[in-house]
Parts: structure tokens; sequence; C-alpha cells
């Protein structure tokens, strides 16, 4: 194999916010200046309403250069910012008679905090139910005369159920993860998933009666869950009165499909589709159809199912991706869309705009182009997009995150800053990634990190062959789960990488282990087969760290001070070893959690990236 071009050496150093980006060599200012309007465009979220008032609407918008929380009026069309904080909110929600705003208050990005409520026209916050106290959230369902909030800890986790005008009361308690996941619309019954039996990525179901349940003395209505390896996930509830239909997905074919639950009768009634990918749904209001949302090979779609003649109608959608969908009372469908090409919009399937920002469109993105290359586990799915010039290119391999997640054809700005630069990009859908079924997500079990980086290698060496890639000028990056997809490579495949930028990574497991979320906690116990106390061969075999002195490229390190899904103090650690060893590295850290609401810290985090890009890998 061809090893990569040599970089000239790179001085350890500390970039912050406030110190110059040092670009050598600089993009021509018209592609700076289009890249950046990409971030810089005003987005906004597919619009929440109130089930009894639907004209009230709750969305998130970065109109002001931060995302925050943006109250409706449809019947009047006033727009209203509920919330204003240096690092912005991400979370919200409206009561069902759409008189309160719920928005979730952490502290610079930590994820950990309290909900808070806003009268809906406006006034003072409060602390929605102090008596729960501070910690990372683990669902909320809303409802006229009782509230229930899921929180998690490190002693595990909480489920409160709290009746309006009536004192707060624990319903749940546990070591291992829980969440509050649905309420019937006359709230007398509360859903919650949980995995007592020791694996969160396979939740079952356990239906409470909000009247008697207790911690003590918990009021059982149903239980569900399918074994081992097949997780249930609660949808939602049909939004009827006396309805207790449940809609749940399932994997009992080893995809995600759907499935009623008849809480009252416990009766079942699975809803096979012929489609060929992973399906969701939400309910249609009238409770007579299901909203169906089916992704498969990095595009999806919306359909309508007919519960009682059984008939699937396609809703006619542009190719590309739904972000999220919603079923109005008039029976028409808003979704949020956008394709690599063209960017996100919120608008009827049938084809108005809903709701837009304000300012002009963003610059168009670039077409990706489908792979299936063979791997040792199976056709490995990627995508790759074309800069100007000919091939063999100066390419990009940037790596999701999750690692239950995927790339795909959505508009992305900072794949297309990429290009802009010069680049070509490469997206794999490794083992891991969702949308290719429950066996191919499931396949890092017990060998996280080096089962991706096996196909993203049977990717590359496919694309060398094929002549897209140059060997010599590759570069890999990833954030999350891809940063540490990224550092793993850089160790592991030392020969294929010219240059790295991990930004928020899992660097050294072990540490990581120790000061992440609970939640984090358990679900890497599942990944990995127990903790590191358990089975730390394993640990120590998937941690970037163990393999840092064979690091031959130059690496960016971007971390986030507030992290608390991959915490400071283990990306220290790997910097620590860097520096030991006369790594060749830079570090870019950044006052917020695990990445940042704030667009010019957005801007400024890709700056950064590409400047340390262009100074080692020549487009």
């Amino acid at each position: 194999m061809n090893e990569p071009a040599t970089s000239a050496p790179v001085e350890a150093g500390v970039i912050t916010p406030e110190t110059p980006t040092p670009y050598t060599p600089a993009l021509p200012p018209e592609v700076t200046a289009r890249w950046q309007a990409r971030f810089r465009a005003p987005r906004v979220s597919l619009p929440d309403w109130a089930l009894e008032a639907p004209h009230r609407c709750l969305y998130s918008s970065d109109v002001s250069g931060v995302v925050e929380q943006y109250a409706w009026d449809r019947t009047t069309d006033v727009h209203r910012q509920v919330t204003d904080r240096a690092n912005g909110t991400l979370i919200g929600t409206l009561s069902p008679d759409g008189e309160t705003v719920w928005w979730f208050a952490d502290t610079d990005g930590d994820e950990f905090g309290v909900w808070m409520v806003q009268p809906f026209a406006g006034g003072d916050d409060r602390v929605a139910v102090p008596e729960v106290g501070p910690a990372y959230p683990a669902g909320l369902e809303i409802g006229t005369s009782v509230v229930a909030v899921g929180r998690s800890t490190d002693d595990g986790s909480e489920l409160w159920l709290t009746p309006v005008g009536g004192t707060p009361r624990v319903v749940y308690r546990h070591e291992d993860p829980a969440s509050v996941d649905a309420l019937t619309h006359d709230e007398d019954l509360l859903v919650v998933s949980h995995s007592e039996h020791g694996d969160p990525r396979y939740p079952a179901l356990r239906v409470l009666c909000t009247d008697t349940t207790t911690e003590d003395a918990p009021a059982v209505v149903a239980e569900r869950w399918d074994g081992e390896g097949r997780g249930l996930h609660a949808l939602e509830f049909a939004p009827l009165p006396g309805d207790r239909r449940l809609l749940v997905g399932h994997e009992r074919r080893g995809r995600e499909e759907l499935l009623i639950w008849d809480v009252g009768a416990d009766t079942e009634t699975e809803i096979v589709l012929d489609l060929p990918g992973d399906v969701t749904a939400g309910w249609y209001p009238d409770g007579s159809a299901l909203l169906v949302g089916h992704d498969s090979a990095a595009r999806s779609e919306l359909y309508r199912y007919d519960l009682a003649s059984g008939a699937l109608e396609r809703l006619d959608t542009p190719r590309g991706v739904v972000r999220g969908a919603t079923a109005r009372p008039d029976g028409t469908v808003e979704l949020a869309w956008s394709s690599s090409e063209r960017p996100p919009v919120v608008r009827r399937a049938d084809g108005p705009v809903v709701l837009a920002a304000p300012g002009e469109e963003p610059p168009a993105g670039y077409p990706v182009e489908d792979r299936w290359v063979p791997g040792p586990g199976g056709d490995v799915h990627a995508l790759v997009v074309r800069p100007a010039g000919a091939a063999p290119y100066a390419t990009a391999f940037l790596v999701h995150g999750g690692p239950e997640a995927a790339d795909d054809d959505s508009y992305r700005a900072r794949r297309a800053a990429y290009v802009d630069a010069g680049y070509a990009v490469v997206h794999v859908n490794y083992r891991g990634s969702t949308g290719y079924g429950s066996a191919w997500r499931d396949a890092l079990t017990g060998r996280p990190g080096l089962t991706e980086l096996e196909d993203v290698a049977a990717v590359y060496d496919a694309l060398v062959a094929e002549g897209f890639v140059d060997p010599s000028r590759a570069l890999i990056s990833g954030g999350s789960w891809g940063g540490f997809l990224t550092l793993l490579g850089l160790g592991t495949q030392p020969q294929r990488w010219a240059a790295g930028i991990a930004e928020v990574p899992v660097a050294d497991y072990l540490a990581a282990y120790e000061d992440e979320m609970e939640g984090l906690r358990a679900y890497d116990r599942a990944l990995f087969g127990g903790s590191p106390d358990e089975v730390r061969d394993v640990y120590v075999r998937s941690s970037p760290i163990t393999y840092v002195d064979q690091v031959r490229a130059p690496v960016l390190v971007v971390a986030g001070a507030n992290d608390p899904r991959c915490p400071i103090r283990q990306i220290d650690n790997y910097l620590g070893r860097l520096e030991e060893l006369g790594k060749p590295h830079e570090v870019y850290r950044f006052d917020a959690g695990h990445g940042s609401l704030v667009v010019e810290e957005t801007i400024r985090q890709v700056e950064v990236a590409l400047s340390f890009a262009l100074r080692h890998v020549k487009p």
C-alpha cells in the first residue's frame, strides 16, 4: 500500500476562540465566503404543536446566531423568542393546552440541568418541578393533570410523577437506564422503558397506572420485552380519549418495524410493510392512520398507512432526507426536508413552504454518489462527493458519530466546506450504522472501533483501486464517535492517513468510562461486554491511547471543556502522550459541551479544521 506523503512538522499548540486561525495556505475570499454562508444562513426546525391548541407551535432556530426556542401563534403569525442563553437551548416542548413552554436549562452545554417553564405568551421563567432536582434528562410527558419527568445521574435513573396541584413523587428508581416514554390521552397510563435486564440498547416496556403507582408499590398494568438483542421502543399512544393503543417499534425480523399494542386488551398487531429499510411512525390525529417514515440506503420517504384497509400510500416528497414529519389535524403532513444539494426547508408534503427563516437561501451543496463496496462483514454503503478537477483526489474521509447513526443524502454545510476547499469527501456507513438492519448495527459489539475501521479501510482500498482517492493525500476526520474512530484509525492504520482531525472524541476509553454520564457507562458495558473491571482488555484493545505511539500523521483535536459524553480529562491524557512522544499535534478548546449551538463558534471550529487540513494535505 502507498505511504502517505510526509508532512512538514507542526508544533504542538493550543488554539482557543481568542487566538488567530493560522491559515497556511488561505482559501480565496470568495470560497471562504461561500462555505461560511451555508453556516450563517438561519435555519428552523419542524414546528411542534400543542395537541389541544394546534395553532400554537414551538420550534428551534439559530436566526439570532445561537440555537434557541421560538413560540409561533399560527392564528396571528406572531413569532417570539422564548429562550436567550449564551450557549443556546436545544430542547423544548409545549403543554397539551398550548399555554406553557417547557425548556431544558443546562450549564454551558453540559446537558445537566432542570426543566423550566414559561407562559406561551411570554413572562418569567421558573423551575417546573423543583423537587426533581438537576440531572440529565430522561424523558418528559406533559398532561393537563399530571406530568412525568425522567432524570438520570451517576446513581442511576429516577422517574417522577407530578399531579397538577399535588405533591411530586418518585415512581421508579433503578441503577440502570430508564426513561419516560408515553402518556395516554386520558393521562391514566404511563409507559416507561427500562434496562433492568442489563442492556439499554434493547429496552423493555412497562405500563404504570398514574393514579396509584408508587416506588414501593408500582401499579403495573402490563409489560413487554422481546428478549436479548431485541428492543422495544414506545413511540406514542393514539391521540384519542379512551384509546389504549400504543405504537411500538420492534426488530423481531432483523430491522426496525412497527406494531400496535392495545394495552387495555393486552393484544398486539404487527404492521408488516413491504419496504426494504427501517421504519418508524406517528399517529394521524384522528387515530385512523399512521404517518410512516422509511429510511433506506441514506435516503428517506414518507407514507400514509390506513389502519382499516391496510393501504400504504407514498407521499410525494423529493429525493433526499426527511428529518421529521407530523400529521396536522386537517390531515396535511408537514416535514423538514433537505438533500445534499438543496438546503433544509419546512414544507407540506404537497409542496407549500410552512415555515421559512429570514434572509437569503444558503448556497447549494454538492451531489453525493453511492458506492457499495465488499467488506469483511458484507457490502458497505459509502457516499462520495467529487470536487472540481480530475481524480485521483485529495480526500477527506468524514466519519459519522453515534455509532448508531448514518451519513445520508442531506444538506451538510461541513461536507460542502471541504469540497469548496478542494477535497473529495467520503462517508462510510460502517457496521454500527443504522438503516441497514439490526445485525449490521450490532456487529461492532465486543469489538467496537476496530470493526468500523475495517469497513472504512475496505472503502478506502476500493476507492484507491478505482482511482478516486489519492492514497498519499487522504485525511480522516469525525466528531464524537467519529472522533474516536479518527484517533483509533490514526494509530491502527497509520499507513493510510496523512492527517487526522478528531472533534470531541473518545481518546482514552478507560478514563472516559470513569468520567462520562452514567447512561453512557451503561451503554459501554453492553457494547464492550462488561465494565473495565470485568473486561479491561477489551477496552484497552479499542482505546486510541493504546496505539498513540504508532501515530505518524499530524493530529488536530477539538475539545469541549464541559463535555459530559467525551470528557476533557481523557482527551488531555491522549494529548499528554502525544506531547511525551513528540508527535505533531494541535488542540482547539472551546467553553461548551459536546459541540456548540453558537453559529460563529461552529464556523470558528471549521476554520481551524480546514486550516489544519490545508497545511498538511494539499488539495
